[in-house]
């Protein structure tokens, strides 16, 4: 035992008896019904987390959600922006504070993986989001002709990434978000043929695995506003698993917390609905969704009791 701690320092080898309990510390979503379903009150700090769905259903602002409530309590965020689409309006839209934010457009997915474990290892930042697996191009193929067949250089790369990264991640406290795209396997007959690009690494690697899709479109005044979305947690280390959450994604604004601490507030009963009105404390919050969302938005104080309100019943759970 001496000797163990000697070469590899204080702590590399305990008795599981002496362990303290650890609560796990989270950084919230955005979306209080989300971090509901999580368990902890949002993504778990020093893990790795996916989130993956189909085509504009809502996975990167999620991911900025979650950046900005990092920023919030003073932690440095880093982005991996392997698309090269970030949109510096739209994430300060959502309460990124873009000029803190740290941004790389990496040319090559080597490249990419390689900088988010020099940030992950240096300690020096918080949460690290990679947006997307699907866009981590190994250098091999970017060389390469377009008539080449070079199977599974993806998912090597991102196995051998992740085997390196795992360890370190745990050290830092560091959260790194992967976001990713779903794929059809072909040929499939029976089951869901539905999958995640990169392999299969991720799935085993991944603390929290988050799977968001639109489930009906918003109007107002006739037009397209936004889309309310369904995210189901498929895999969860910290807490059970397979929860759901629904909130509301609105165009060029993200997610509309105060309807999500709403319908929250209502399904704990503190928010009092009756037919089609909404009440709190005897207080009439208005007819209809849309009234009782407009009258919290202008009555701030309130809404802050509803949310302190529900945390804490929900603390107590």
């Amino acid at each position: 035992m001496e000797k163990i701690e000697k070469d590899f320092g204080k702590g590399s080898i305990i008795k599981l008896g002496d362990k303290a309990t650890v609560n796990v510390d989270a950084i919230p979503t955005g979306a209080l019904s989300l971090d509901v379903a999580l368990g902890i009150g949002g993504v778990p700090r020093g893990r790795i987390i996916e989130i993956y769905g189909p085509e504009s259903s809502g996975k990167t602002t999620l991911a900025q959600h979650i950046v900005a409530e990092c920023q919030k309590k003073g932690g440095i965020a880093a982005f991996v922006d392997a698309e090269h689409a970030l949109d510096p309006e739209y994430a300060r839209n959502l309460g990124v504070q873009v000029d803190d934010l740290l941004i790389s457009q990496p040319d090559t997915g080597e490249q990419a993986l390689d900088i988010t474990e020099e940030l992950v290892r240096s300690g020096a930042v918080d949460i690290v989001v990679v947006d997307s697996v699907a866009a981590l191009v190994p250098k091999a193929e970017i060389e390469g002709s377009m008539e080449d067949q070079q199977m599974g250089l993806q998912a090597r790369l991102m196995s051998k990434a992740l085997r390196k990264l795992t360890g370190i991640i745990g050290k830092t406290n560091t959260t790194v978000i992967f976001i990713n795209q779903l794929r059809m396997k072909i040929g499939v007959m029976y089951g869901n043929p539905e999958t995640t690009t990169g392999g299969n690494a991720l799935k085993y690697y991944a603390s929290v695995r988050m799977e968001i899709k639109r489930t009906e479109g918003l109007k107002g005044d006739g037009e397209d506003i936004g889309n309310h979305v369904r995210v189901r947690v498929l895999k969860n280390k910290v807490a059970p698993p397979f929860r759901t959450a629904e909130f509301d994604i609105i165009f060029g604004k993200g997610i509309c917390k105060i309807g999500n601490i709403l319908d929250v507030a209502v399904n704990l009963d503190i928010v009092k609905k009756a037919g089609s009105w909404f009440s709190f404390n005897e207080e009439k919050l208005g007819q209809g969704r849309d009234k009782a969302k407009e009258f919290l938005a202008e009555n701030p104080d309130i809404l802050s009791t509803v949310e302190t309100l529900v945390r804490e019943k929900l603390a107590a759970l």
